[in-house]
């Protein structure tokens, strides 16, 4: 019988609360620094935007993480390494009171940058151990609990932590910008317990070693086998453009909803956006999550997207309406509330997509391809959406950003021809079914 701390209730919330934080601090917190700097939303949006790229030229890396140690070190030194960094960009942006804005800008993006990838590292590591560490069954059980803490961690990152952060400086308890050397700071000493922690309670599971003694055999190997799959074109399309409209709304709806009402936002204050956005919309993802989990598993993949699909495309018509209507923070509450969570409803049948065609002795190398190519189906359109914005103006831009997100439904039909994602589904059920007949 296992202990409390080495079952997967004893570690997966903390794994995924440890992988979900960089990447809402890099590339959505890093957003809000740099408009209290005072840098324009296109400067913003296009430099932020390369913040993605860790994620996409981790699939060239990973192959190296399956060949070298084992995911359990790999995981453990990514998270110190992300306390170092969230350490240093405190200080930068303390700096910040006494040096050029243009200067400290330069330098904390580098900050990110690094930190992008230490956590694209991280997110190899701690994916590729939940695939080796967990049986089949468990991994089916756990897709819905490693998905809610990893969004508890974004509604902290972007919710309570960025009103708390506005709290400081709005009550006159602070002044810019030490109230983000605090955040910056706090999360580089949550990084170190993490670390700690993680040093302390994780198995060692038997099978997580070096996928084999050649890094230039698992590296050709790994991709080798990742491209040559059958469906593959349907495979890639679906990834790339399953969140296009997403992609061009993740670092422009932050910026709308925080600019003032003579620029075409919605001139929240950061505690309003921190409960709205960051908590009221991230608890409406973690909803669509926990409910999309479970009917995933009731029913299948192929049954489920569909509806799952429209939950994530309709709901971008939304911001049309609040930038022509400007609404009260009741109804730009509950928009966005909703929003979210058919946004969450949608990212299950992604990630349980990429987890299906993930499979095999390198699957850990195939799971960060599949999500190395998600990012780069985020990177281009969030590069672009800043500049799509301010030749735009708020109104248009959202019209446009809703009819694009359309092409949605012009790749659903791709994964009814994808034979891969109904053989792993089955196979999974039969393994599920089988340990629950024991």
């Amino acid at each position: 019988m296992k202990n409390k701390l080495t079952s997967p209730w004893g570690f997966i919330p903390t794994l995924y609360l440890a992988e979900g934080f960089p990447y809402i601090i890099i590339n959505v917190v890093s957003v809000l620094l740099y408009q209290d700097l005072g840098i324009p939303n296109d400067k913003i949006t296009y430099w932020t935007g390369w913040l993605y790229l860790p994620w996409i030229l981790k699939m060239f890396w990973s192959p190296l993480v399956d060949a070298n140690s084992t995911k359990r070190r790999w995981l453990l030194a990514a998270q110190t390494v992300l306390a170092a960094l969230l350490l240093a960009i405190a200080g930068m942006v303390a700096a910040s009171a006494f040096a050029q804005v243009h200067t400290v800008f330069q330098f904390t993006l580098l900050g990110f940058f690094v930190g992008a990838f230490a956590s694209a590292t991280l997110d190899i590591a701690t994916d590729g151990y939940y695939l080796l560490a967990l049986t089949p069954k468990d991994q089916s059980l756990f897709v819905g609990v490693r998905t809610f803490f990893y969004r508890v961690a974004m509604i902290l990152g972007s919710g309570i932590l960025i009103s708390l952060t506005g709290a400081l400086t709005e009550r006159g308890y602070m002044p810019k910008p030490y109230n983000w050397v605090v955040l910056f700071g706090g999360l580089g000493i949550l990084f170190l317990l993490f670390a700690a922690f993680h040093a302390a309670v994780l198995p060692r599971p038997q099978q997580d070693g070096p996928a084999t003694s050649s890094q230039g055999v698992a590296f050709r190997d790994a991709f080798a086998s990742y491209f040559t799959q059958q469906n593959i074109l349907y495979i890639l399309l679906f990834i790339l453009l399953y969140r296009f409209g997403e992609a061009l709304l993740e670092k422009m709806v932050p910026l709308f909803l925080l600019n003032p009402l003579e620029e075409g936002g919605l001139a929240m204050s950061k505690q309003s956006f921190g409960l709205i956005k960051g908590t009221l919309g991230l608890c409406g993802i973690i909803a669509g999550n926990l409910l999309g989990g479970w009917l995933l598993s009731k029913f299948s993949f192929k049954k489920c997207i569909w509806p799952f699909a429209c939950a994530l495309v309709l709901p971008n018509f939304f911001y049309v309406y609040l930038a022509v209507a400007k609404p009260g923070l009741p109804v730009i509450a509950t928009l966005i509330t909703l929003e979210n969570f058919g946004y969450g409803l949608a990212m299950m049948a992604l990630t349980v997509f990429i987890m299906y065609v993930s499979q095999g002795p390198y699957k850990t190398s195939h799971y960060a391809i599949s999500t190395g190519i998600m990012a780069l189906g985020m990177m281009v359109p969030s590069m672009l959406s800043g500049k799509m914005q301010v030749a735009l103006g708020y109104e248009k831009f959202f019209w446009v950003t809703a009819l694009i997100s359309l092409i949605s439904f012009a790749v659903v039909p791709l994964c009814f021809k994808i034979k891969s994602l109904e053989e792993t589904e089955q196979r999974f059920k039969q393994s599920r079914s089988a340990k629950e007949e024991k």
